[in-house]
């Protein structure tokens, strides 16, 4: 497959880090450009709007942050409950630096645009949703370990946990640093691990 022009990546990577730190209505082309170093000629070659830009970059924040976690450890452990809580473990290893570095560009987007922007909204709920359906796998398989099948779904639990991680860097912001989100992290493994070993 074709590698996609520089100028568009750089396009795509800007927005992430520009509306990650300022919010999509704040975010101009302008600003947009400048960022990447391109041109507003360079910008409208490969997008029709910023409208357009952010359903692209919803759809690259998910390529990146797809790879970051195909290859992080948490998929290591043969037990998968353990899976799951390092899973949780590695999300609040995430938790550094600037609250822009760490946070959801997808949640950070839908929380701003859902009832105005329907094509974003589509493209950021796919993303928070996708992620979320890489857990079920482990969660079917830690339900049927543990004999928790019918109780709930693995979808269920699985987007559970990205509401969970979404409402914590809504904390996050709020305090204006990551102390609040690690805390709701560790909420979540304390009722994951009550959930599947709590004979324990």
């Amino acid at each position: 497959m074709a590698r996609p022009p520089a100028a568009r990546i750089k396009l795509l990577d800007a927005a992430v880090a520009l509306i990650r730190a300022k919010g999509y209505a704040a975010t101009t082309v302008d600003d947009l450009c400048a960022a990447a170093g391109v041109t507003k000629g360079a910008f409208f070659h490969h997008f029709a709007s910023k409208d357009d830009l952010a359903v692209a970059a919803a759809k690259h924040w998910s390529e990146v942050t797809g790879a970051l976690f195909a290859s992080a450890p948490y998929h290591q452990p043969a037990d998968p409950v353990e899976r799951i809580l390092a899973y949780i473990d590695f999300r609040k290893e995430l938790l550094r630096g600037e609250i822009s570095e760490f946070t959801c560009l997808a949640g950070t987007m839908l929380q701003e645009v859902h009832a105005t922007h329907d094509n974003i909204r589509k493209a950021c709920a796919a993303s928070i949703t996708d992620h979320a359906a890489t857990l079920e796998a482990d969660i079917a398989a830690a339900m049927s370990q543990h004999g928790l099948d019918g109780t709930f779904t693995p979808k269920s639990l699985a987007l559970h946990t990205q509401a969970v991680l979404q409402g914590a860097f809504i904390l996050a912001k709020a305090e204006g640093g990551p102390a609040v989100a690690a805390e709701s992290v560790d909420h979540l493994k304390r009722y994951i691990t009550t959930l599947f070993k709590s004979e324990k």
